[in-house]
């Protein structure tokens, strides 16, 4: 795992630096240069269009959580969102339509539905308040680095196995969470690997959110050490 993770630092302090070279400050004209590609890229295309609709979906997650507590609703959204999730990558490979614009709102995604059920789970006392804050804090903390990295040539990190098994665990947590929550047949099998996922899928988000924050800091380190 140590031997991963100082792979995925190398390929971002020697494979992601971008060209920095001329007149100006060169964070900022690459962080111009970055926008202007993600302007560039074609908006319109069908898994943009998922992604999109995955995104509407948050709100009405949401409420459906906390206003009515149609809780077997709001798990028809989040499976529905999940599908639109494998749909668009696959239709992205076959159509060919990659863009940098779908590359950003797919995580978004995937970060916002995470937040609002955090949030909703807290408020219906369904997880402790820090379990919360721990799990929100870290992506917090990775969004405020995205602009020093850009400040200083660099792409964003590539998505480490750690994140993404992360990710998958916490996906499979929330909706067994949601089952639980409703006395069934079947509720007290179900209610510990609820919790199984919810820790070990907690767990790895925040050792992931601690290997991609070292390669924030050895990128950065590698800059300013180059420049001088």
């Amino acid at each position: 795992m140590v031997q991963d993770a100082e792979r995925t630092t190398e390929n971002t302090t020697s494979g992601s630096r971008a060209e920095t070279g001329g007149p100006g400050d060169p964070g900022l004209d690459r962080i111009r240069e970055v926008a202007r590609g993600v302007w560039a890229d074609p908006w319109w295309t069908l898994p943009n269009l998922l992604s999109v609709i995955r995104l509407a979906g948050v709100p009405v997650f949401l409420w459906l959580l906390l206003g009515p507590q149609a809780d077997l609703l709001a798990l028809l959204v989040l499976v529905v969102s999940g599908a639109t999730d494998w749909l668009d990558g696959k239709l992205a490979r076959w159509l060919n339509q990659y863009s940098r614009i779908g590359e950003l709102l797919d995580p978004a995604a995937d970060r916002l539905y995470i937040v609002a059920t955090l949030i909703a789970f807290v408020l219906r006392d369904v997880i402790p308040w820090w379990v919360a804050v721990a799990l929100v804090g870290r992506d917090v903390v990775l969004t405020l680095c995205l602009p020093v990295l850009r400040w200083h040539g660099y792409e964003p990190p590539e998505v480490h196995y750690l994140g993404k098994a992360a990710t998958f665990c916490l996906m499979y947590a929330f909706p067994l969470l949601l089952l639980v929550q409703d006395d069934f047949t079947g509720a007290d099998v179900v209610r510990p690997i609820a919790y199984a996922f919810t820790a070990w899928g907690g767990a790895l988000y925040l050792w992931a959110g601690i290997l991609y924050l070292g390669q924030v800091i050895a990128a950065v380190h590698v800059a300013r050490t180059t420049r001088t």
